[in-house]
């Protein structure tokens, strides 16, 4: 399989929000690693036995469901511990295994700022893929500029799969997808935007960046935690009014 290039980051803290709920908080990380780019085409192709009609674009029309298990797939073709496990359709992640994994949100976004406190890391024709460009389709990896953490196109391009459900509550089994595509305008190209989406959906903007990293715990890790997934899926409320969850 070819290369998939990782970036060490140290340890950090950052701070997430949800715009719809108005929640904000905290995460503290400890070091890890996430890939320099998105996954591409190749790379799929090469462990899923996908096509790849453009090898250097980032690989989309890819459900979260089939990410985590090109994970277990590229871990094994690396002789890693494998991070996930799979009753039927749900997945259960193995916090202490070294292999690859998708990142938390809270990692996604630490990893995209870069240090940066605003929206942007820097001017999004530089960094970003974005409908300002009328482009119809994902651009290869790596064309635009990279942000301080060395990594490409964490905004625009293609949004990208990351392991947290979206809220429970209102959606279900939903996960979190961040960043923006090729066709978002500036207002959800950001860095602290959330989506999400049916772990089983695929769609033309949408792929994904793989992590790794191992961590002592049971069943919780970088600001996620089974236990508060699972409090969070009794507070049950109405639905936001007006908001597609595919957007």
């Amino acid at each position: 399989m070819s290369e998939i290039e990782m970036r060490a980051l140290p340890g950090g803290t950052v701070g997430l929000h949800d715009a719809r709920s108005k929640r904000r908080w905290q995460v503290s990380l400890q070091p890890f690693e996430i890939g320099v780019y998105a996954v591409t085409e190749e790379q799929v192709a090469e462990l899923l036995g996908i096509a790849a009609e453009h090898p250097d674009r980032p690989a989309v029309d890819v459900s979260w469901q089939r990410a985590v298990r090109f994970c277990n797939a590229a871990s094994e073709w690396e002789g890693l511990d494998s991070v996930y496990r799979f009753d039927g359709t749900d997945v259960h992640w193995d916090v202490s295994a070294d292999g690859f994994r998708l990142p938390t949100e809270a990692e996604w976004e630490y990893a995209c700022r870069a240090g940066s406190t605003t929206p942007h890391y820097g001017p999004l024709p530089d960094i970003a893929w974005t409908s300002a460009d009328g482009v119809r389709h994902p651009q290869r990896v790596g064309e635009r500029m990279p942000n301080l953490n060395g990594l490409f196109d964490t905004l625009g391009n293609v949004w990208e799969w990351c392991w947290d459900l979206l809220d429970p509550a209102r959606y279900g089994e939903y996960r979190v997808f961040r960043g923006g595509g090729f066709a978002d305008d500036a207002w959800n190209v950001r860095a602290s935007v959330r989506r999400g989406g049916d772990p089983r959906t695929a769609q033309d903007d949408l792929g994904f960046r793989v992590a790794r990293g191992g961590f002592d715990g049971h069943d919780a890790a970088q600001g996620w935690s089974l236990a508060a997934d699972e409090e969070r899926a009794l507070l049950s409320g109405p639905l936001p009014t007006g908001w597609t969850p595919r957007r």
